[in-house]
């Protein structure tokens, strides 16, 4: 799709092209759809992000609490999508093996407890050693504040949505 045609289609065509940028969140892209012409994808991007950001408290815990936890196992988490499920499987989180599976749980588990949402990263940008890196980072921000961690889950989300946004722009 290219700019030309995504500054020119209806809101309804737009939200329904991009409301899954921001997992299960089609508002951001409602929101979004406001700021159009882009110039490019980049402030496409600049333009999603601010729409995202510019949302109360409740709805950034919302947006966060709208993807799906880590390493999961094949098929038990129904609300995955298609681009959730391609990127963790990027990094091998669907490949884990038993003992893997039990300490993500596990970090899963705590993490949810002390903050009330899911762990949030950029798996795309991990890089190699992503089942490693993923859990380290996961362990490591676990000593955060909850302030901290809501800022950095929204950084993180911010980084996911401009991936997808380029894959699916023709610039």
């Amino acid at each position: 799709m290219t700019l030309a045609d995504i500054n020119t289609m209806p809101v309804a065509a737009f939200v329904e092209a991009f409301g899954s940028v921001y997992e299960h969140s089609p508002w951001v892209a409602a929101k979004a759809a406001g700021s159009r012409p882009f110039a490019d994808v980049d402030g496409m991007c600049r333009a999603f992000s601010a729409a995202m950001r510019s949302a109360s408290v409740a709805e950034h815990y919302a947006l966060v609490r709208a993807h799906p936890e880590l390493g999961h196992r094949l098929g038990v988490d129904p609300g995955l999508t298609d681009a959730s499920a391609r990127e963790q499987g990027g990094a091998g989180l669907d490949r884990l093996t038993p003992e893997e599976y039990a300490h993500f749980r596990t970090l899963n588990d705590a993490y949810g407890q002390k903050f009330g949402m899911p762990f949030v990263i950029c798996v795309r940008k991990v890089g190699g050693n992503a089942k490693q890196v993923i859990a380290q980072a996961m362990e490591r921000r676990l000593a955060s504040t909850p302030e901290c961690e809501l800022a950095e889950a929204l950084n993180q989300i911010d980084a996911i949505a401009a991936l997808r946004l380029h894959d699916k722009v023709v610039a």
